[in-house]
């Protein structure tokens, strides 16, 4: 279907103000995530280290997780006025030397609480019994 002939109409993005938000970083064996949240938990910015030009085993390096939270520090600063951040870390791994590094080097933004959000192991399923003779 032909769209109607007339004047373009663009619309304008919303000036977001966010003075505190909350950093989720999430890592794997394979990749690095991290989103920016606000108060409610609506996701306002995130990236995965793909996004932040790094391939295959790249991916979850520590340098990889460092240029990732520069990328968004630097967003959330300059488009939202961002003050202050609430980490929660899931997973483990070498990323975190990265994220804590370029946070505490930026500066201008100040880590409120950094909490871990790691899931634990239980046990598991009940494996299958023996057969009885």
């Amino acid at each position: 279907m032909a769209k109607p002939a007339g004047k373009n109409v663009v619309k304008k993005k919303k000036s977001i103000k966010l003075p505190f938000g909350t950093l989720y970083v999430t890592t794997t064996s394979n990749n690095t995530i991290v989103t920016l949240t606000d108060l409610q938990g609506n996701k306002v910015s995130g990236w995965g280290t793909g996004m932040a030009w790094f391939k295959g085993a790249k991916e979850s390096t520590p340098y990889a997780a460092e240029v990732l939270t520069h990328n968004i520090i630097k967003e959330a600063k300059e488009q939202f006025g961002m003050k202050q951040v609430r980490l929660i870390m899931r997973w483990v791994g070498l990323w975190r030397d990265g994220v804590f590094k370029w946070i505490n080097n930026v500066g201008g933004i100040d880590i409120v609480s950094i909490k871990e959000d790691t899931g634990i192991q239980f046990g598991g399923c009940q494996g299958i019994r023996p057969k009885r003779n």
